[in-house]
């Protein structure tokens, strides 16, 4: 099994982030007026985006021609716990601007996943000058419609807080919230494997996900406090009442192509908690494209490599190009 199978470079560090650049695909140009930027979860690992061979969303942008680069943002010690949501946000217009500078290209593509696309919106409100396309992929903007995970953390029963008052919030403590969301998933998918355990293909899918799926990392104490409580809980976002560095985030201030992936089975982000996004930007290329299945398998699974991977292959090469 290959896991992360797409050549690349370290070009930036920072604590423990680093902004990789992946090869460019051998023999071709060098894609300097297609620059993309992949911005995952800051609780995952960034390998989702690059799982293996037959379903990497790094390596088919890369084969389409496209200069592609990735956030890692590392693996929170426990002296990261005063890590800011603010601080998290201006990590990332620092590689934003290091892609800049490296690509040539005054404003590239930025495509955030998940937790990833809600700062990636963030970071477009603040500075709408610097991007040039933007991919919200499965991530939650407006938290009245976050689901299960809104019940879960309603300020009632929830004090986020108090849980991040013991530090980084533990992969075992957030896990445990995604598993409540569908408790039979766990039985169900080794079932579902039995039954396809003849197909080496899919024991290999199997084994690559698992392998992300358990190598999970903590979310910094003092960000978790501030998303749960002002995202989930009070919902500013949406409603133009968050604020970052002293400035007020306004989603109306971005003006880039806008396309919003969902999931029609997501648990963790329901469509329309991403959905929202493109009623409250300005933009006036909005568009949206809903992939079969959950908020991970929409990513890695057979849909995406044969309809989502194209389609935002070609959906850059036409923003970026125009």
């Amino acid at each position: 099994m290959i896991l992360a199978p797409t050549p690349r470079d370290a070009i930036f560090e920072e604590g423990t982030a680093r902004l990789l650049r992946f090869r460019p695909a051998e023999g071709a140009a060098r894609a300097a007026a297609r620059p993309v930027l992949l911005v995952p979860s800051i609780i995952n690992r960034w390998y989702v985006l690059d799982l293996r061979p037959a379903a990497t969303l790094a390596g088919h942008l890369v084969a389409a021609g496209h200069r592609v680069y990735l956030l890692d943002w590392g693996v929170p010690q426990d002296e990261d716990r005063h890590l800011e949501w603010d601080t998290l946000i201006a990590r990332l217009g620092r590689a934003v601007r290091a892609v800049r500078r490296d690509s040539g290209s005054a404003r590239p593509g930025l495509l955030g996943y998940c937790v990833g696309a809600t700062l990636a919106g963030i970071f477009a409100a603040l500075h709408p000058e610097e991007i040039g396309a933007l991919v919200n992929l499965a991530g939650p903007f407006d938290f009245r419609h976050a689901g299960l995970l809104g019940t879960f953390t309603d300020p009632h029963w929830f004090d986020a807080a108090a849980i991040a008052a013991a530090g980084n919030v533990a992969p075992q403590q957030m896990q445990s919230g995604f598993v409540a969301l569908r408790p039979t998933l766990q039985v169900a998918k080794w079932v579902g494997l039995w039954d396809r355990w003849h197909d080496a293909a899919a024991r290999e899918a199997f084994e690559a996900l698992e392998t992300w799926a358990g190598d999970n990392i903590p979310f910094p104490a003092a960000a978790y406090a501030r998303y749960i409580q002002e995202l989930y809980q009070e919902n500013q976002l949406i409603e133009g009442r968050h604020h970052v560095a002293g400035r007020r985030v306004d989603l109306a201030r971005i003006d880039a192509p806008l396309l919003t992936v969902v999931a029609d089975r997501d648990t963790i982000c329901p469509p329309p908690a991403a959905l929202a996004l493109e009623g409250a930007v300005s933009s006036t290329d909005r568009s949206a494209l809903t992939i079969p299945g959950g908020h991970v398998g929409a990513v890695v699974g057979g849909k995406a490599t044969r309809v989502l991977y194209p389609k935002l292959a070609a959906w850059f090469s036409e923003r970026l190009a125009a």
